[in-house]
């Protein structure tokens, strides 16, 4: 009788460990997902990055340095490999960017010019989709995170090396970045 009861609870004990094993790993899952809809955002931002370089290149001879940086940190984005490297080098281009943004207003003949126009739409769009895409990555890193360090959950991410996952946050220059991208005509 005492043998059936503790191979009951070995038994209870086995499919709770399977059970949190199960969530975490759906949660890491979750969390990969979530950021391939930002990749996705970041891959398009990639690709107008260059088409806005050359618009504004014609205008702006003298900003050289302004437009070497968006285009290093472009590359550097677009060669990150891991989710964390590629959050520190996304917001390394959102800076990049946003030092791009302000460079624009010294000009008033690109300002008027219907390829910049454009471009400056697209990347806008790209960016609230960006933003709104880093919310749900966000999220899902905080489900993740909170499940490998509760208890029992946390003795089990322990023996399985689960680690806290970094959030997708908006850097050093918050201030500059939590404003939304502005389009003027």
């Amino acid at each position: 009788m005492v043998v059936i009861i503790i191979g009951i609870i070995v038994l209870i004990l086995i499919f709770m460990i399977i059970g949190l094993y199960n969530s975490m790993i759906r949660l890491r899952n979750n969390r990969e997902n979530a950021f391939a809809d930002i990749d996705v955002q970041l891959r398009l931002r990639h690709d107008l990055i260059p088409n806005l370089v050359e618009t504004v290149r014609g205008y702006m001879n003298h900003e050289a340095s302004v437009l070497l940086a968006v285009t290093e940190a472009r590359n550097a984005a677009m060669s990150a490999k891991t989710i964390d490297e590629k959050v520190v080098a996304e917001n390394n281009l959102g800076n990049a960017l946003n030092g791009l943004k302000v460079t624009f207003e010294r000009y008033p003949d690109l300002k008027a010019n219907q390829n910049f126009l454009s471009l400056q739409k697209e990347i806008a769009d790209v960016e609230n989709k960006i933003a709104a895409s880093r919310r749900f990555f966000n999220s899902a890193t905080k489900e993740f995170n909170t499940r490998i360090q509760t208890f029992p959950a946390n003795i089990l991410a322990g023996m399985f090396n689960f680690h806290t996952a970094v959030f997708f946050d908006l850097g050093a220059d918050r201030a500059t970045i939590s404003e939304p991208p502005k389009v003027s005509f």
